[in-house]
């Protein structure tokens, strides 16, 4: 099998004036114009571009930038774990089988190993409670600098996920990104390594990165608030933002060991701009999706909505991908 290094110094040049590849959900794409390929095949052309796949185990290191609720540092952690551990069917690790179906030029699958490596807690805010797309990089370099709690610089398994609070504004967020992945710039960060940033979006815009369990403001539903209700989703783990988060970082994760270093898998010509496995499917989580409406998912005993299972008892909501076999938008929750 072969490992992925990141040393490619001439993609690195080439691609410098485009540092982010990111989720953006617009409020036309939720709400009755999303754009997805449940049950069609025609209208993607979905390539290999011969480059690397994370397809050696991989060590995840979470760095949590700003303030965080111990709780939902409890539900992302459980969501890290469930993806390669065993849970009842339909499971996250089953969801992560599909995406497990991508290989590289030698015919190596993506990884099934994601460890839980190591956390580093930023709580002091070191670049500030605004934070550019290129400055994420920096908060990076912070945790792996920092002494003696600094996470390792690990460049050949290490893949880095940066998560801000509630209180953290991040170039671009709610307004046109909920997150996006990248890899980090030697100049920067001192190797080039795959990364993530997800943003908490429960108090800033839960309506456009929490959806399905918030509406938007343009949909013209009332807020939760509202007497009378509104028929939102209720979220399986009691918040909003985080649950949201959840799906977000889920298809972050997607994405980054598809297409790690912009030269793998993904859809159209320009690499500057791809659309990725997960872009395929927003707002698809079961059958039917599409067009506003989150397809044929499970509810609990509170009614809350969720399509996977994960540990301790924990269900979760995740948007589908792209399954190359079938060439269609799946997860394992699917009726056929």
């Amino acid at each position: 099998m072969q490992k992925l290094h990141f040393h490619f110094h001439v993609l690195l040049l080439s691609l410098c004036c485009c540092y982010v590849l990111a989720l953006s959900w617009s409020q036309s794409q939720q709400f009755g114009n999303a754009k997805n390929y449940e049950g069609s095949s025609d209208l993607v052309d979905l390539d290999y571009h011969m480059g690397p796949v994370l397809a050696s185990p991989i060590n995840l290191y979470i760095i949590w930038y700003g303030r965080w609720n111990w709780k939902h540092q409890a539900t992302i952690r459980d969501f890290v774990y469930s993806l390669s551990s065993s849970s009842s069917f339909p499971s996250v690790a089953d969801w992560w089988r599909t995406v497990r179906l991508y290989t590289d030029q030698t015919g190596s699958n993506i990884t099934g190993s994601i460890v839980l490596s190591g956390e580093f807690y930023d709580s002091r805010y070191s670049h500030g409670r605004y934070v550019s797309r290129l400055g994420i990089q920096s908060v990076i370099k912070n945790a792996v600098t920092s002494h003696p709690r600094g996470l390792p610089l690990d460049p050949h398994n290490g893949v880095y996920l940066v998560l801000s609070s509630n209180d953290v504004q991040v170039q671009d967020f709610c307004r046109a990104v909920c997150g996006f992945h990248y890899f980090t710039f030697p100049t920067i960060v001192g190797v080039t390594v795959p990364y993530a940033w997800v943003g908490y979006s429960g108090t800033q815009c839960p309506g456009m990165c929490a959806y399905p369990f918030a509406w938007s403001k343009y949909s013209g539903k009332p807020p939760p608030s509202t007497n009378g209700g509104n028929n939102i989703m209720g979220a399986p783990n009691g918040d909003a933002g985080v649950d949201g988060m959840i799906s977000v970082i889920a298809h972050e994760l997607a994405e980054m060991s598809s297409n790690p270093l912009v030269n793998a898998w993904y859809a159209g010509d320009d690499p500057t701009a791809p659309t990725e496995i997960a872009d395929l499917c927003m707002g698809v989580y079961g059958s039917g999706g599409g067009g506003g409406y989150v397809g044929n998912v499970y509810k609990d005993s509170w009614g809350n909505g969720y399509n996977v299972n994960g540990v301790k008892g924990r269900t979760f909501l995740v948007q589908w991908v792209w399954n190359p076999v079938k060439r269609r938008c799946f997860g394992p929750n699917a009726i056929d």
